[in-house]
C-alpha cells in the first residue's frame, strides 16, 4: 500500500482504439486508461475503383508532437509519482517527493514504451504504416498521471497473421517488462498490520498480482498486508493497462486478437461483450455499494452522516463509465472488426492468441481500485500521516 494524496474515485481508463481514417495524414483514437491505439481498418477507394492506398502518398507523420507529448507525460507521471513517494517514504517537502518520484515514473514509462513499441515494431515488420506513439499526459483527475498512448495506423491490416502479431505484440512486450518489476516492487514492499480506520485505498488483486505476492513474500500472517512500494504500484498500473487493452472488443488489442482467432464469429461475440462492464457494475454495487450505503445510513442522524462511507459506490460508477466509452467506440467504429484479405492463421499465431487469452485472465481485475472509509481513528492513536493510506490486498 502506498500513501498518496490523489483524487477520489478515479475513473477507469479504457485502452486505446483507432477509428478508420479517410486520408493518409491521421487516424483518430480513443485512449484510455493507458492504452495503445490499435490499427484502423477501413478500405478506402477512389471514384475509379482503384484503392486509395495505391494513390495516396506514404504515411510520414512528423515526430515533433510525439516528442513534446512524451516529455509532457514524463513530467505528468513524475508529478503524480511524487504523491506516492511522499506517502511511502514519509517525505515532507515537494522537492524531496519529486526527486523520489522516479521509482514510480521511470518503471511506468518503461512498461508503456515497451507496450507501444511492441505494436510499432510488429507493424514495421509487416510493412503496415504506423506513427510513433502519442503519449497522453493527465496530471489531475487521474491516479496514474497519464491516459496512456495511441499509435496511428491509417491503413488496414490485410492478414490474420499480421493482425495477431500487431495486436498481441504490445500487451506481451509490456508484460515482459511489468512482471519482473512487479516481483521486485513486491520484494521492496513492507508487510504491515492492516489498517482499521481512515480512508483506505485498495488496488485490486488480479490472479497474477496475488500469485506474485505469495511467491515473493510467502504466506502473510492474519491481519497483515503489504504497504505497496511505488515500484509495485507502477507495475500494477502496467497490469491494469494490459487488462483493459486485451478486452475483446472492436479496435482494442483484444478485439484484433479475437478476430484473428475467431474470424467473423468475433463480430457476433463482440455485440454481447460490450455489456460486460454493466455486469461488473452490478456485481460491484452488490458487493461494495450496498454495504457502503448501509454504513452511511448507520453513521449518524440525517444531516450529520459521513459521506466518505459512500466512496465504494465509485467502483460501480467506473464500470458504467467504461461501458459508456465502449458504446461511444461502437458508434464510431462499430463493435466488431473489419474483414481481412488473407484468412489463414498459422498454428504459431494461434498459440500467440491463446497466450494472450491466458494473460487477459491472469490480469483480470473485477474491482480494480476502491476507496473505503473505515471510520475515524481512535483519539489516542490519531496521527496526521495516517489520515489517508492505501494498501494492497
Amino acid at each position: 500500500m502506498s500513501e498518496p494524496s490523489f483524487p477520489a474515485a478515479p475513473p477507469f481508463i479504457p485502452p486505446g482504439s483507432s477509428a478508420p481514417t479517410e486520408g493518409p495524414a491521421s487516424g483518430s483514437a480513443l485512449d484510455g486508461s493507458l492504452g495503445d491505439s490499435a490499427p484502423s481498418s477501413k478500405v478506402r477507394g477512389s471514384a475509379h475503383g482503384a484503392p486509395m492506398d495505391e494513390l495516396e502518398p506514404p504515411f510520414a507523420p512528423k515526430a515533433r508532437t510525439n516528442v513534446l507529448l512524451f516529455f509532457a507525460t514524463v513530467a505528468s507521471v513524475f508529478y503524480v509519482g511524487s504523491a506516492y513517494a511522499a506517502g511511502h517514504f514519509r517525505l515532507e517537502s515537494f522537492g524531496q517527493a519529486l526527486a523520489a518520484a522516479w521509482i514510480y515514473a521511470v518503471p511506468l514509462m518503461a512498461i508503456l514504451l515497451a507496450h507501444e513499441f511492441g505494436h510499432y515494431i510488429a507493424a514495421r515488420i509487416h510493412k503496415v504504416p504506423a506513427s510513433l506513439p502519442y503519449f497522453l499526459p493527465l496530471p489531475i483527475l487521474n491516479p496514474f498521471g497519464t491516459l496512456g498512448a495511441v499509435i496511428v495506423m491509417p491503413e488496414r491490416i490485410r492478414s490474420r497473421n499480421a493482425l495477431m502479431d500487431i495486436g498481441a505484440a504490445g500487451p506481451i512486450a509490456g508484460m515482459v517488462v511489468a512482471i519482473p518489476l512487479m516481483a521486485l516492487g513486491i520484494h521492496l514492499s513492507e508487510v504491515v498490520p492492516s489498517f482499521d480506520y481512515g480512508l483506505v485505498i485498495h488496488e485490486g488483486d488480479s490472479l497474477l498480482y496475488w500469485l506474485l505476492k505469495r511467491l515473493v513474500l510467502g504466506p502473510m500472517p492474519e491481519g497483515y498486508d503489504i504497504q505497496t512500494h511505488p515500484l509495485a504500484l507502477a507495475a500494477w498500473v502496467g497490469f491494469f493497462v494490459t487488462f483493459l487493452n486485451l478486452f475483446p472488443y472492436s479496435q482494442l488489442d483484444g478485439g484484433h486478437i479475437a478476430y484473428a482467432l475467431l474470424g467473423e464469429r468475433q463480430n457476433r461475440f463482440a455485440r454481447w461483450v460490450r455489456y460486460a462492464p454493466l455486469v461488473l457494475a452490478v456485481y460491484n454495487f452488490a458487493a461494495h455499494g450496498v454495504p457502503a450505503i448501509s454504513a452511511y445510513l448507520a453513521s449518524g442522524p440525517s444531516g450529520n452522516r459521513e459521506l466518505a462511507y459512500l466512496a465504494p459506490i465509485a467502483t460501480s460508477v467506473n464500470w458504467v463509465f467504461l461501458f459508456g466509452l465502449l458504446w461511444f467506440m461502437s458508434r464510431r467504429v462499430g463493435p466488431g472488426h473489419p474483414p481481412v484479405d488473407d484468412e489463414r492463421l498459422s498454428p504459431g499465431r494461434a498459440l500467440v492468441g491463446i497466450v494472450s487469452l491466458v494473460i487477459f485472465l491472469l490480469v483480470f481485475i473485477p474491482t480494480p481500485w476502491m476507496q473505503a472509509w473505515l471510520g475515524p481513528a481512535p483519539p489516542a492513536t490519531a496521527e496526521p500521516e495516517q489520515a489517508s493510506h492505501a494498501r494492497g490486498r
